[in-house]
């Protein structure tokens, strides 16, 4: 028999231990990383996890998220990439997909979401789809279809990685290179000039940044993390926070100034990444999440990855229909644009104070 728990700080280590041991689970699944969204945004978790003979099989990572602008949610997670259900069985998955929906009614939030690994033991898409609206299936689940992820086998060698990359996007390497761009790997040292940085690009991006206190949040609970930074005549022009999980590198807070983009950073920067994780033994670099057709989708595919399309699911309780707070939203143009022209001080000051609503 199942039973559902609440996470305690008495299950802690197992909770972790099941994450690392499972492959529907992710870097987001493990409790540094509700540790940091509930210490640094004070957003409230709701973990719980199914057991059966008093042993986890199964985890879903839960936070309440409440904001004016952008409403009232639980998502598993915020901030994340991947999330939603880790279990070793259907049964242990669909007790816990119930709980959750359970919980996010009892609650009265206006959706819950789902950002799933994989849905080993999800419902199936229902028959007599003329009776249910697209994209929904019999449960009452919307499906997203907005996000795909880039990943790719880091192969045995530094030149074989070389040569599996396209040739022009080779080209773009071999530029940087010649300019004499240089890199290095640190940690926290680097963490305030890496985030003037990336604090810059996300302006010129239109999107709010996230407070410094996150990142080093983070980089504090997950200790194998780094920040690879790009140099160029002693002056820090790009940079990327990457992390671990198990055998695989996940460059994932990234940016560099745009007045040094004709030297091909960016381009220079996952390269050098690419080729200190092949160095260091990895075996998977996870390019990250991207919207279909954006310019960073597109930057991936040149470097040879393939999209792979996230389940990210939604179950409506209050609102009436799946919400969208993407930038690409076109509700969202004008605070985009807007945004992009605020001077950067006030971006910066700005910024934390509206990201933490947004799920």
């Amino acid at each position: 028999m199942i039973i559902v728990k609440s996470f305690s700080e008495s299950c802690r280590k197992e909770w972790d231990v099941f994450a690392l041991g499972s492959p529907s689970s992710s870097l987001f699944h493990l409790t540094g990383w509700k540790d940091a969204v509930e210490t640094v945004f004070g957003h409230k978790p709701h973990y719980i996890m199914a057991e059966r003979d008093g042993k986890i099989t199964g985890i879903l990572p839960l936070f309440e998220v409440k904001s004016r602008l952008f409403g009232h949610a639980l998502t598993s997670v915020p901030f994340g990439v991947y999330g939603g259900i880790s279990a070793q069985d259907a049964e242990s998955h669909r007790v816990l997909e119930r709980s959750a929906r359970i919980l996010a009614e009892a609650i009265g939030v206006n959706y819950l979401e789902l950002r799933d690994v994989d849905s080993p033991g999800a419902t199936e898409e229902a028959n007599g789809a003329e009776e249910i609206p697209a994209g929904m299936n019999k449960d009452g689940w919307i499906s997203k279809g907005l996000y795909v992820t880039f990943k790719k086998p880091i192969l045995e060698t530094v030149d074989t990685n070389f040569e599996a990359i396209p040739r022009k996007q080779r080209r773009m390497i071999r530029q940087g290179m010649k300019l004499d761009l240089t890199s290095r790997v640190g940690r926290l040292e680097d963490l305030e000039e890496f985030y003037r940085i990336y604090a810059r690009n996300v302006r010129d991006l239109g999107s709010p940044v996230f407070p410094i206190s996150f990142f080093r949040t983070l980089m504090k609970n997950f200790g194998d993390s780094f920040i690879l930074s790009v140099w160029k005549g002693g002056e820090m022009v790009a940079g990327v926070l990457t992390f671990i999980y198990k055998d695989t590198l996940m460059p994932y807070y990234g940016g560099g100034l745009r007045e040094y983009f004709e030297f091909a950073i960016n381009d220079f920067m996952y390269w050098e990444l690419l080729k200190w994780g092949c160095e260091n033994g990895y075996r998977v670099f996870d390019f990250g999440r991207s919207k279909k057709d954006t310019g960073s989708y597109h930057f991936k595919r040149h470097w040879g990855f393939e999209p792979a399309e996230l389940d990210y699911r939604y179950y409506l309780v209050r609102s009436k229909e799946m919400p969208n707070v993407s930038p690409v939203n076109p509700k969202y143009r004008l605070f985009v644009n807007l945004w992009k022209r605020l001077p950067f001080p006030v971006a910066n000051w700005l910024g934390p104070k509206l990201v933490r609503g947004i799920p």
